[in-house]
């Protein structure tokens, strides 16, 4: 197995996510099988209790797995389907030395961080990174591990050293390390500073790890000069030298990498020269050659209790972005808090208030996203409310099927409570091979799609629902949960009980959502029918 780790330097949210997950688009480009772990140095043992404001969305696997949004940036870049093993957190690692601990496994040894915790890791990497999740046989040729936090970090110090040895351990062409670093712009003089990196380096080689490739973040493009002392002082090959500066969208990143030769200096450090081939990015070339031409825009009312942070909904930008693209648009998302639709702002904040209406007014389409408790409920009852009485189109994901039935029943909460949290992917049992929700997944059987949710319709009043005109067209394979709801009398009017948005992918986009953006602009029936003729 051949490994790639990224880490980052000097400070946090630099994009090492998008930058572990453009590098494995350029490897997969050359022909290599990629896979991806993303190592999370908090306490958690996973994402699932986390909350969104302070860490972004929890993405959801296949196999029910909670995981860190970087997950997501993994599955959309490289079209895999990680599994919950893909995300080592600091605390899974302490939870299996424990338990073995306790069970004797240790032969009455004292327990220590090393060689027992670095030990543990070091098993935990080279075992996750054999499991296939591109669909074929065996190991992938490549694990691109990314190390979360920044170096120097007291929680992620086992990690380093950890990493440090099975560097060590598995030889100098089967590791390849990228530090990514910030290079900022200080004052009016504008000159790019190295020294911030400079001491990023030097701390992560007093830790043992030298790197192989500089990835540095900076506004505009790095100055030869700039690059030449990174060089002098970090002890990297100019050549290997990498700039990621901004650009339009993240689709140019790949790009950006391989017009450097990133690939080059990756496959001759993991020699591996001799069995990759140039790498074809055509598709990666055109998609964001696309995204930059648009001009035409549909504007989307994102209604939800998370607003604040928009990575609360990365998946869901994410999918709305594949549809639009895939209809020649834009997407232009006006963030609705659902608290501000309500009453009590009227007179507490009436400037909100008024802005919250306008945005949803002016909408072509609503969409409310799935959220935990009841904070923002009201108000996003009364968006699914406008949306039906004003033939808008809606979309409502888990929390918003759920906040559909109740405003269409207009009686309250009329749910249960599981007791266990619903996760991962399930199947969905169309009941009629004509609702629109078939028709888009152009399958007139069935759907698996991802869960995350503990309350359900209740099914006693199913039956009231559906002689009011409400259609539960999908449910699960007991026929006792609903899975999808619509309303046919509305243009597009569809409530799911599972999460769309997280296998969405660029250039394969989301069929609700496409449903969505199609239904906004007034090209659903045609889209359809045209899909029915197999054109």
């Amino acid at each position: 197995m051949k490994y790639v780790l990224i880490t980052g330097g000097v400070v946090s949210g630099l994009g090492k996510g998008v930058t572990a997950s453009s590098i494995g688009v350029g490897l997969q480009a050359c022909g290599l099988r990629v896979t991806s772990i993303k190592i999370d140095p908090y306490l958690n043992t996973d994402a699932g209790t986390m909350s969104p404001f302070e860490h972004g969305e929890v993405f959801v696997l296949d196999d029910g797995g909670e995981v860190d949004l970087d997950l997501g940036n993994y599955e959309r870049f490289l079209d895999v389907t990680l599994t919950k093993d893909n995300n080592v957190t600091t605390g899974k690692i302490y939870q299996s030395v424990l338990d073995k601990e306790r069970k004797g496994d240790y032969l009455g040894k004292t327990v220590q961080v090393v060689p027992h915790i670095t030990d543990a890791i070091k098993d935990r990497i080279e075992a996750v990174a054999l499991i296939p999740v591109d669909g074929k046989e065996g190991p992938a040729d490549v694990c691109v591990i990314e190390l979360g936090g920044t170096v120097g970090d007291i929680e992620s110090m086992p990690f380093i050293e950890a990493l440090r040895q099975l560097s060590f351990s598995v030889g100098k062409d089967n590791f390849c390390l990228i530090h990514v670093s910030l290079i900022p712009v200080l004052g009016v003089v504008g000159e790019q500073k190295t020294k911030p990196t400079q001491h990023s380096v030097r701390e992560l080689r007093a830790l043992g790890l030298t790197p192989h490739l500089l990835a540095c973040r900076s506004a505009q493009p790095l100055l030869d000069n700039t690059k030449m002392k990174l060089s002098q002082f970090c002890h990297v090959e100019a050549a290997n030298i990498l700039n990621i500066h901004d650009v339009p969208n993240i689709w140019h990143i790949p790009l950006l990498l391989r017009n450097q030769n990133a690939h080059h200096s990756i496959l001759k450090q993991l020699n591996l020269l001799s069995i990759a081939t140039p790498p074809d990015l055509e598709a990666w070339s055109r998609r964001a050659e696309t995204f930059d031409n648009l001009t035409d825009s549909v504007r989307i009312a994102m209604v939800g209790k998370y607003v604040g942070l928009t990575d609360s909904y990365l998946s869901v930008v994410k999918a709305l972005l594949h549809a639009c693209i895939a209809c020649s648009l834009k997407p232009s998302i006006d963030w609705i808090a659902a608290s501000d639709l309500e009453d009590d702002p009227a007179q507490s904040a009436p400037e909100a208030y008024a802005a919250a209406w306008k945005s949803l007014r002016n909408a072509e389409c609503v969409l409310v996203p799935g959220g935990f408790g009841d904070r923002g409920v009201s108000g996003m009852i009364l968006a699914a409310k406008y949306a039906r009485e004003n033939n808008v189109p809606y979309l409502g994901i888990c929390l918003g099927m759920q906040i559909s039935v109740i405003e269409y029943a207009r009686s309250g909460s009329r749910t249960h409570m599981g007791s266990t949290m619903r996760l991962g992917s399930r199947r969905t049992l169309f009941q009629t091979p004509d609702c629109v929700t078939s028709k888009l997944y152009c399958n007139p059987y069935y759907v698996d799609e991802r869960h995350r949710h503990r309350y359900e319709v209740n099914p006693d009043v199913i039956g009231v629902l559906e002689e009011a005109g409400l259609k539960f067209v999908g449910k699960d394979e007991t026929g006792k949960r609903m899975e999808v709801l619509e309303l046919p009398s509305h243009p597009f009017y569809v409530g799911v009980q599972f999460h769309p948005e997280f296998k969405s992918r660029p250039g394969k986009p989301s069929a609700l959502f496409l449903g969505l953006i199609l239904a906004a602009r007034g090209k659903l029936e045609a889209y359809l029918t045209r899909h029915q003729n197999g054109s």
